[in-house]
């Protein structure tokens, strides 16, 4: 991990609820300078809870911040540089329990963070076997759960799979107030994955995501998985087009 990164932790015990979303409106929703990544002709979008762990800003621990729960609703873009395509994740909203990491998103990135109570609960029957999750959100007095138990042995996913598309993302852009678009890169080794069963989400869709998510997260997730997670660290972004 460089030094120079913004924000580093731990991502770990990633659930990913996955989505099919229509590409159209994720078009109209994609900040300036990206368009839809579509795979195999669908585009998706996930809802992913995860443990953020040993949180540090330019190196330093952040009082009563370094661990915590976070969950986000994301779908995926990518972006036409010189070199080539980048493939990133537009975050719709982002949920953490602790109050300086929404103020440090909305500032820096002008992401979409909120603070809300959060919990989880993580039960292995040993050290190496798949791990069953849950993920809490305390929203007006009733807990929004996100869910799953991960089947078989972890594994990196399979080249040109859906599972290696959604988990092998490694930059972001986020609209901004100026209506110019922001990237920044989010570094981390490849994780290895579990298959799911019984992976769900229960909420209140319309209250926590808006009118225009409720029909993609209305129907059944497509797939589930768990991923391992890894050290990760967050770049200082730049704005698209500018110097």
């Amino acid at each position: 991990m460089s030094n120079d990164a913004f924000l580093t932790g731990r991502w770990q015990t990633l659930v990913m609820l996955n989505y099919e979303a229509d590409p159209a409106r994720l078009g109209r929703l994609a900040p300036r300078g990206t368009e839809p990544e579509i795979w195999q002709g669908k585009a998706y979008a996930s809802l992913v809870g995860f443990e953020f762990l040993q949180a540090r800003l330019h190196g330093c621990y952040i009082p009563f911040h370094q661990d915590f729960e976070e969950l986000n609703l994301r779908y995926y873009v990518r972006h036409r540089t010189a070199e080539g395509w980048r493939r990133g994740v537009v975050f719709v909203k982002q949920l953490a329990p602790r109050p300086a990491v929404a103020l440090v998103a909305r500032w820096c990135y002008n992401q979409n963070f909120h603070t809300m109570r959060m919990r989880r609960e993580i039960k292995r029957a040993s050290p190496d076997a798949p791990p069953e999750v849950a993920y809490y959100l305390r929203d007006h007095g009733r807990w929004a759960t996100l869910r799953a138990t991960g089947i078989g042995a972890a594994a990196l996913p399979v080249r040109g799979s859906l599972d290696e598309f959604l988990v092998e993302h490694y930059w972001a852009y986020c609209g901004q107030r100026d209506g110019r678009t922001m990237e920044y890169k989010v570094e981390h080794p490849p994780w290895r994955v579990w298959q799911v069963k019984n992976g769900e989400f229960t909420g209140d869709v319309l209250r926590l995501y808006g009118e225009d998510w409720t029909g993609i997260l209305g129907a059944p997730p497509v797939s589930a998985l768990i991923a391992e997670g890894s050290a990760v660290g967050t770049y200082k972004g730049r704005i698209l087009g500018g110097m």
